[in-house]
């Protein structure tokens, strides 16, 4: 009998499950942002198939990714949509009609701006 093994998982989805797990706590990122942060930009499409065919992983922060313009992308009223709006707010993150303002929440994609500040 030959032992069943699971299929070797997309180098890319790796990437990507690596870039959602970064996301620190109380914090949130785009789609695209991911795809970007994977080294793959342009394919905030693939980050969605990659959350969706992910293997359960209880440490995954799945809730943390949003859609560009802030919104959680499943459907309204889903379980999905509640459960993501509750693992957010456990983290402090304010969820309104939807949407999380990414200004508040989001990661910087500008380093020297996160370490420094704004400059005039």
């Amino acid at each position: 009998m030959v032992a069943c093994r699971p299929p070797m998982m997309n180098p890319q989805h790796v990437r990507i499950l690596e870039a959602v797990a970064a996301i620190p706590r109380g914090r949130v990122a785009s789609y695209g942002a991911i795809a970007a942060r994977a080294g793959l930009p342009g394919r905030a499409r693939l980050v969605g198939r990659a959350l969706r065919e992910a293997p359960a992983l209880p440490a995954l922060p799945w809730h943390r990714v949003l859609r560009a313009d802030g919104r959680i992308a499943l459907p309204q009223g889903s379980t999905g949509f509640a459960e993501q709006c509750r693992r957010l707010a456990a983290e402090g993150v304010t969820v309104r009609n939807g949407r999380v303002a990414l200004d508040a929440f989001g990661l910087d994609p500008d380093l020297d701006r996160a370490l420094w500040g704004q400059r005039n």
